[in-house]
C-alpha cells in the first residue's frame, strides 16, 4: 500500500495526547517523519517514543509553548536541524475554557485568545518563513465547529476560532505565491478526547445543570449522522489536506461534524 506522506517532515503541535496524538501518529503511518511537539515535554517523548516502536519513521520530541514566540521558533529551528526542511504543521493546540459573558474573568479570556489564536499565528508565522524558502508546505489549523458559529457561554474559544479562520485564509492568500498552501479543519465534538472526558464533561454539566452522565447523551442527538466525531474522522481529512491530492485547495475550513454544522 503506498503512503501518501512519504518521507515528508510534518510538526504536530500539542502532540501529547488527544487528538494531536492521533494526528502524529497517523501521520508517521502515512509516511511522514514527525516531530511531536507539546507544553508536556515528557508525555511528547512518550509519544514520539511509540511513533518510533510502531512504524518505521523517525520522530522526535520538542518542549514548546505555542504562546512563546521564543520558543515556536525554536521548535521550528529544530525541526529543520534535525530533518533539513519542514513540509507539514499541523497548528493543533489549543485549550477550552468556558462561562458566562458577563462573569469571565478576563484573563481565562485572554489565555485562550492567546493559545488558540496567538499560538496558531506565531507557528504559522516561523513555519511559512522556512515553507517561503521551500517554495512549497502546508500548514493545517484544527479549528472547530465552534469557528463557524457562535457557542453559548463559550465566547472566549469561539471568537478564538473565529479568528481562526479569518487568519487561515489570509495566509493562504499571503503565501499562495510561494506555492504554500493553508487550511483549517473544523471538527464536532469528539466525546470521547482527554479534552471531554478531563474537562469538558464537568463544565457543561455545570452550565446545564445536569449530571455529568447526561452531557454526552445531549450532545449526540445534536448530530444528524448520529454518533460523536473520532479520531479517523478528522485525521482522514488532516491526511488528505497535507497530501498532493489536495494540491488546488488552499484557504478552506472543512467541516467534519456529522452533519451538525453545514456552513
Amino acid at each position: 500500500m503506498s503512503r501518501v506522506l512519504q518521507d515528508r517532515i510534518a510538526l504536530v503541535t500539542g502532540a501529547a495526547q488527544g487528538l494531536g496524538e492521533a494526528i502524529a501518529h497517523r501521520l508517521a503511518r502515512e509516511g511522514a517523519h514527525v516531530v511531536v511537539a507539546d507544553i508536556n515535554f515528557e508525555k511528547a517523548q512518550q509519544v514520539a517514543e511509540a511513533i518510533r516502536q510502531q512504524t518505521d519513521r523517525r520522530a522526535i520530541a520538542v518542549r514548546a509553548d505555542v504562546t512563546d514566540e521564543a520558543q515556536v521558533e525554536a521548535m521550528v529551528q529544530r525541526t529543520v536541524e534535525e530533518f533539513g526542511r519542514l513540509d507539514i504543521l499541523i497548528a493543533n493546540a489549543g485549550i477550552v475554557i468556558a462561562g458566562e459573558a458577563a462573569e469571565f474573568p478576563a484573563e481565562q479570556w485572554r489565555k485562550v485568545i492567546e493559545v488558540n489564536l496567538v499560538g496558531y499565528f506565531l507557528c504559522a508565522k516561523h513555519a511559512a518563513r522556512v515553507m517561503k524558502q521551500q517554495r512549497c508546505g502546508v500548514i493545517i489549523q484544527i479549528n472547530s465547529k465552534s469557528g463557524k458559529k457562535g457557542s453559548s457561554r463559550n465566547s472566549a474559544y469561539a471568537a478564538s476560532k473565529f479568528g481562526g479562520i479569518g487568519l487561515t485564509q489570509s495566509l493562504a492568500l499571503e503565501l499562495a505565491e510561494y506555492k504554500v498552501r493553508v487550511n483549517a479543519v473544523c471538527p464536532g465534538n469528539l466525546l470521547d478526547s482527554p479534552l471531554w472526558v478531563d474537562s469538558l464533561y464537568d463544565q457543561y454539566a455545570r452550565r446545564l445543570n445536569v449530571p455529568r452522565e447526561q452531557v454526552r447523551a445531549i450532545y449526540e442527538a445534536k448530530i444528524p449522522l448520529g454518533r460523536a466525531v473520532t479520531y479517523d474522522d478528522v485525521t482522514n481529512l488532516v491526511v488528505f489536506l497535507a497530501s498532493d491530492a489536495s494540491s488546488h485547495m488552499t484557504g478552506q475550513a472543512i467541516n467534519v461534524t456529522g452533519g451538525e454544522e453545514m456552513h
